[in-house]
């Protein structure tokens, strides 16, 4: 069966993470990405790395099912290679310093002019404004796009989330463009260029705390579990943000990831206290609504984990499944990494690698019924550039006497 992105060709110039999180997912698609390296290397090659002179997990990670060509764009040839891909291709994407692609001399209007049809889709910092010149990192865009001021203990510093919103995020929202602006193609004939700021994409994932900021005009958040409340939304520990209270339960044995989030919606409280042994409350006047639980909701998460520590995360997620509460327990990542459900799903995947051996990755979340995705390896270093430039016309006798000449 074939893949949703067959015959699109993607030319990706990204490094580290942002931007390879996109064009991942292109190739999880079925695009083909051929990803262009200088002849060292993405940097991620050789960071953090496990194993000695093997590919690091933070690469391979990032840039499976992709071909590599190794470029040295600072070369004529290697420049000349590059105009003649760019003719060919349907989108290239970047994620280099403000102002990188123009100093190798190809701007967007270079590449537009090379190719009307081309998608050039870029990552950002930031938009082209004040700070636009400015480089940004994950942490630096969860700061200012509204994450860290929001997240952690109301008595404690600005925190940043495990989840990588300011990398990935950036690159999930640059698909999305690069998808809409492939099907506006279709009928105007003509591509465009699509950008997406850090900062903007975090900012877009923390649209309900600029809801609440808003509201805060108006009194105090009543959900929030803070004492006091300034001029703007604080730091609101782990409570749900939303209109239904939740909160992180502790559970036995007492390990440090031995907790389970659980939302209380109105019809869920009668069925909840009944279990716990405490059916008094679903008629106490004191407790059995959401208004009068919101005045003490310290007392009615102490009421409930006293309960909740009698068990493990599991039985209390069976127990209140049982019953219809919301709830999730607190999974760390060897629970993630060795569930055998998610292996079953499809999400965490087991890849064959020639020189690491096996190592496990995320498969796709993406599905799509026509289009099954298959998880496969990412490339080793220029292993694509016979390849990839016989599919120009070069010869064998020519990528040799290119490599020799430091072209690739």
């Amino acid at each position: 069966m074939g893949k949703a992105l067959d015959g699109v060709r993607v030319l990706d110039m990204t490094h580290v993470q942002s931007g390879p999180s996109c064009t991942q997912i292109l190739a999880w698609l079925g695009a083909d990405v051929i990803k262009i390296e200088p002849p060292t290397g993405d940097i991620t090659r050789g960071q953090l790395r496990d194993l000695p002179h093997v590919d690091s997990l933070y690469f391979t990670m990032l840039n499976g099912n992709k071909r590599s060509l190794t470029l040295n764009l600072k070369h004529p040839k290697a420049k000349q290679i590059f105009t003649e891909l760019v003719k060919r291709a349907d989108i290239l994407v970047e994620n280099f310093g403000p102002g990188v692609l123009e100093r190798l001399g190809f701007p967007w209007e270079t590449l537009q002019e090379l190719n009307p049809r081309l998608i050039f889709a870029s990552i950002k910092g930031f938009g082209p404004a004040q700070y636009r010149a400015f480089k940004a990192y994950e942490t630096i865009a969860q700061a200012m796009g509204g994450a860290m001021s929001t997240t952690g203990f109301e008595d404690g510093p600005p925190t940043s989330t495990g989840a990588q919103i300011g990398d990935s995020g950036s690159g999930i929202h640059l698909v999305a463009a690069i998808l809409a602006a492939l099907y506006q193609r279709v009928s105007t004939g003509r591509g465009q260029r699509v950008d997406v700021a850090m900062q903007d994409a975090v900012l877009n994932l923390c649209r309900v705390k600029l809801r609440d900021q808003q509201r805060l005009a108006h009194g105090p958040l009543r959900e929030y579990p803070n004492a006091t409340f300034g001029e703007a939304v604080p730091r609101s520990g782990n409570a749900s943000g939303g209109g239904q209270p939740g909160w992180a339960l502790r559970c036995k044995p007492g390990g440090p990831n031995d907790y389970i989030y659980v939302i209380i919606q109105p019809q869920g409280w009668a069925p909840l206290v009944r279990l716990m042994g405490r059916p008094e409350l679903a008629e106490d006047p004191a407790w059995n609504t959401p208004e009068a639980r919101l005045s003490k909701l310290d007392e009615v998460w102490a009421t409930i984990e006293a309960w909740t520590l009698q068990q493990t995360k599991y039985e209390v997620m069976e127990k209140l499944n049982a019953i219809n509460v919301p709830c999730g327990p607190i999974l760390d990542t060897k629970e993630l990494i060795e569930s055998p459900a998610l292996r079953a799903h499809g999400i965490v995947v087991e890849v064959e690698h020639p020189e690491r051996g096996k190592y496990i990755t995320v498969g796709s979340p993406l599905r799509l019924s026509d289009s099954p995705t298959e998880i496969g390896r990412a490339p080793l270093l220029g292993e694509h550039n016979a390849e990839t430039l016989a599919e120009l016309g070069y010869s064998e006798e020519d990528v040799q006497q290119l490599k020799a000449e430091g072209v690739i």
